[in-house]
Formats: C-alpha cells, sequence, structure tokens
C-alpha cells in the first residue's frame, strides 16, 4: 500500500448521504493519484447503489483542496516523457475525476469550507451544488505556474460564469472570495464557519428525502444543455421522462399531492 493510501479519504454514509472527505491536511488537500482513483470508484458506488441518494465532499483542516499533488508533478515534469504520456494522464487522471463527478447519477454537494485552487476548485465547480465558507476562496492559478488550463476548467468554467469572467481568471490567477464567488454564480450558498456544517447538513438533508431518479436524470439534462441543440435536448427530455415515469417515486409524489400529505419518496 503506497504512502497515505488508506487514510487520503475518509467515507462515512449516514441517512442515504454518502460523505466522502478529503483528509491529507498536512498537504492543504492536494489530490494524490491514489485518492483519485478512490474518489472515482466511490462515485460508480454511489451511483449505482440505491441506498446511496446524495454524495458530499468536503474535507479535513483549513484547505478544501490545493489541487493536483504538486510535488509528485514537479518530479515527473523533470523527466523526459514519451509525446502523448502528458495527454493520457490528463485524461485519465483529473478529467477522469470531474467526469465522475458529471455523469454520477446523484446530487453531488462540494462543501468548501477553506481555499479550493486548479483542480480543488474545478472539483467544486463540477458539483451539483456548492456551499462554501466565508473564508474559503476560489482560484485557478494554472497559468501562475506556467501551465495551461486542466482539469476541466476550461469547459467549466465559461459556462458557469461567462467567458470574459473566465478569461480574467484564468489569465490572471487571481482570488475570488466565497460571496464574490456566489455572485457570479459558482456558489449556491454562502454561510459563516459557525454555520457551515449546519448548512451542509440541511441542504443534503433535502436532497436525501428528494426523488432521487428525478434529480438524477434532471442533472443529466442540465449538464447536457449546454452542448444541446433544441430538437436534441426535447427529445432527450422526453426519454427522461418516459424513464422516471416508470418510478415508485412519481407514483407516489403525485398520490401525495393528490391526498394533501407529505409525500415519502424512496429514491427509486
Amino acid at each position: 500500500m503506497s504512502e497515505g493510501e488508506s487514510d487520503m479519504l475518509l467515507v462515512d454514509m449516514a441517512g442515504g448521504v454518502m460523505w466522502i472527505t478529503l483528509n491529507r491536511p498536512d498537504r492543504a488537500n492536494a489530490i494524490a493519484p491514489e485518492g483519485r482513483q478512490q474518489i472515482i470508484e466511490l462515485l460508480r458506488q454511489a451511483d449505482a447503489d440505491p441506498d446511496v441518494r446524495a454524495v458530499v465532499i468536503g474535507s479535513t483542516g483549513k484547505h478544501f483542496c490545493a489541487g493536483a499533488d504538486v510535488s509528485r508533478m514537479a518530479s515527473t515534469m523533470a523527466q523526459k516523457r514519451a509525446v502523448g504520456s502528458t495527454m493520457r494522464t490528463m485524461l485519465w487522471g483529473a478529467q477522469a475525476l470531474i467526469t465522475a463527478v458529471l455523469d454520477c447519477g446523484k446530487p453531488v454537494v462540494a462543501a468548501v469550507q477553506g481555499p479550493a485552487a486548479g483542480l480543488g476548485a474545478t472539483l467544486a465547480l463540477a458539483c451539483d451544488l456548492v456551499i462554501a465558507s466565508q473564508s474559503a476562496w476560489f482560484s485557478f492559478p494554472f497559468a501562475l505556474r506556467g501551465l495551461s488550463m486542466d482539469a476541466g476548467s476550461a469547459y467549466l468554467l465559461p459556462r458557469r460564469i461567462g467567458l470574459q469572467r473566465a478569461k480574467e481568471l484564468a489569465f490572471f490567477g487571481e482570488r475570488l472570495t466565497a460571496n464574490e464567488a456566489m455572485a457570479i454564480g459558482m456558489v449556491n450558498r454562502v454561510a459563516t464557519p459557525a454555520q457551515f456544517d449546519v448548512a451542509v447538513e440541511d441542504m443534503v438533508a433535502r436532497l436525501a428525502k428528494g426523488a432521487t431518479t428525478a434529480i438524477g436524470l434532471s442533472k443529466k439534462l442540465l449538464n447536457a444543455s449546454m452542448d444541446s441543440n433544441r430538437q436534441g435536448a426535447f427529445l432527450a427530455e422526453a426519454m427522461s421522462q418516459e424513464i422516471n415515469s416508470q418510478t415508485e417515486d412519481v407514483r407516489e409524489g403525485i398520490a401525495a399531492f393528490g391526498e394533501k400529505r407529505e409525500v415519502a419518496y424512496r429514491g427509486y
């Protein structure tokens, strides 16, 4: 077993929620390849498990995530590498992690209690909902390290905040406070440090009681909408509703509405 592999992540299941916690506070929760692959596998498990109704990605310590493990990156960049090896590393590494978040059929919440930079900021960006502490900030400092944008950030960032603002953040690597990030659409909620855990738990509890299949299908439709034409989007919407119409939850939702009672979704 490689260094830290057993405790890079803390994983817990409670009340239908899978809690994935980055646990390298001594390294600002930078994501090593082993940890990255663990997260990908956990998201796949969450997607397939009907008992998982939502996923939270959070962190221990002061930082949410400083990005990829730069200490390892420095040693590999110094070596002569075959043409195409860096591209493969990106495709099967950081981009695969972001893809796993985007494609997970369960809602994924980023609980950003501290700074999020590079891959860390993109990881939050890929999540369906983002709750940030007032002590958090976000940055995409790739150019400051001589790197072009990666980890899917060049795809996600302009879709969240617009092209011109995305270019400014990419070119200068400037930090956004939690409130600034919320103002431009990167963050859903900002809480004080004292209220942060409560805010996360309240949002996740609502998701865990929701119509999970309907939420998951809506997630896929919304994620695809930025790249779809009207005809394709409308067809995907109709097909998704056809699938959802066969669930127990849709019958429960309609019955509860007609009977004027509280709904009790099962998640399927």
